[in-house]
Order: structure tokens, then C-alpha cells, then sequence
């Protein structure tokens, strides 16, 4: 039996996450503020901060063999000074014996967009897969987060979007296969690529709207950080 666990039980946990990862980009920034001024710079920054935090969790156990769970999150965050973004994977595969393996298995890919200069940048990404306890199981995490940063107004195309849509139906697709873990990690590292070539298309074809970086000197970038266990 193949399962995806519903992602209500995260909510929670999530909510207590994306407050911390606030304060702590908040307290980075706010530190410039003189102490007189300390609360009233506090607020004013929160909201030019920016936050996103996604998230695949999979378990495989005896009664549920075949586990899987993939994320494909788009998170455009406009003009920002402060970004906090977090991306992470987790599989497990628990007690299962050789004769009856288990296989877990997730994805999480996440697109992060902003415009102008940022002054902090707190983000991490981040994976892990463990057999415990599950000889002869196969287990894979892997973790992909993409940074776009463009120093003018910029959002991304409906034709991007569908085509983006196009990709995480291919990562599902992937994710729920029963191929060899090695060919999971090859095919999903040439689904990130696709990514960033697509990303890097929209912004050459985008036109360029009013500059919200105080320089502006800048050329715009794609940035892929991948982590995989």
C-alpha cells in the first residue's frame, strides 16, 4: 500500500517555525536601529521581511511499506530587505526487514522570488533520510531551493507558472515511481535544472518594471541550492 499523509499535522508546528525564522530575521536587521528607536524599527521592519517555510515528510513502516510525500512551493515575495526562507526534506524508513523492505521517499522544491537590493538573506536548505532499524530499504530526501532576485518589480508569467505546474506534476510523478534511488537523485537533479533554466528564461523575457533597488547595479540572478540524503 502506497500512503501520502495529509499535511495538517504540520500546521502547528509550522506556525511556531515561521514565527521564530521572523524574529531571528527581524532581530538581524533591527540591530542597525539605534536603541531609542529599537521598537518602532522593529515593526517598520517586519513588514518589509519576507518569509517562506516548505516542507516533504515521509514514513515507511510495516504496515505502511511505501511512503512518499513531495512539495512544489512558488512563493513570490515582492520587494523585500529581509528574507527568511526555509526548505527541507525528511524521509524514514522503520522496522521493516529484508524480505519486506520499505521505500520512502521525499521531494521538496521550493521558488523563492524578490525585487530590489536585500540587506539580509536568512535562508537554509535542507535534508535528511535515515534507516532505522530497516535493512534493505530504500530511502531518499532531497531538498532543492531556488533564490531569484531581481533589483526591478518582477513577477512571473501565467505561461511560467504553467509551466512550472508542468515540472511539480513530473516531480509527483517521480516521487510516487518505483525506480532505483540512484535514478530518483539523477532524475530530480534534472528537474532542478529545468527549473533554473526556466527561471532564468522568465527573467530575460520579463519586461523590465520600475527599478526598487536603490543601486540598481545589479544583474539579476538565479540561485539553486541543493541538498540530498
Amino acid at each position: 500500500m502506497t500512503h501520502r499523509k495529509p499535511r495538517t499535522s504540520q500546521i502547528g508546528r509550522n506556525a511556531v517555525r515561521l514565527g521564530m525564522l521572523a524574529v531571528a530575521c527581524t532581530a538581524g536587521i533591527a540591530t542597525t536601529a539605534s536603541t531609542a528607536g529599537a521598537t518602532s524599527s522593529a515593526r517598520t521592519v517586519t513588514r518589509d521581511i519576507g518569509i517562506a517555510m516548505d516542507e516533504a515528510h515521509a514514513k515507511a513502516t510495516p504496515r505502511n511499506r511505501f511512503d512518499y510525500d513531495e512539495e512544489f512551493a512558488i512563493r513570490e515575495l515582492g520587494t523585500r530587505i529581509g528574507v527568511g526562507a526555509r526548505n527541507k526534506a525528511v524521509a524514514r524508513s522503520v522496522g521493516c526487514s529484508l524480505d519486506s523492505p520499505c521505500r520512502s521517499v521525499a521531494l521538496s522544491f521550493q521558488v523563492v522570488t524578490t525585487n530590489g537590493a536585500l540587506t539580509h538573506l536568512n535562508a537554509t536548505n535542507t535534508s535528511r533520510a535515515v534507516n532505522d532499524h530497516c535493512e534493505g530499504c530504500q530511502t531518499f530526501a532531497g531538498a532543492y531551493q531556488f533564490i531569484v532576485s531581481t533589483p526591478y518589480s518582477f513577477t512571473l508569467s501565467r505561461s511560467t507558472r504553467n509551466e512550472l505546474a508542468r515540472l511539480k506534476g513530473r516531480l509527483g510523478e517521480l516521487e510516487r515511481s518505483r525506480e532505483a534511488v540512484h535514478v530518483v537523485k539523477a532524475r530530480a537533479d534534472s528537474l532542478a535544472a529545468e527549473v533554473v533554466t526556466l527561471l532564468q528564461q522568465a527573467m530575460a523575457d520579463a519586461p523590465r518594471g520600475a527599478n526598487v533597488s536603490p543601486s540598481g547595479s545589479f544583474a539579476p540572478t538565479v540561485t539553486m541550492r541543493r541538498h540530498i540524503d
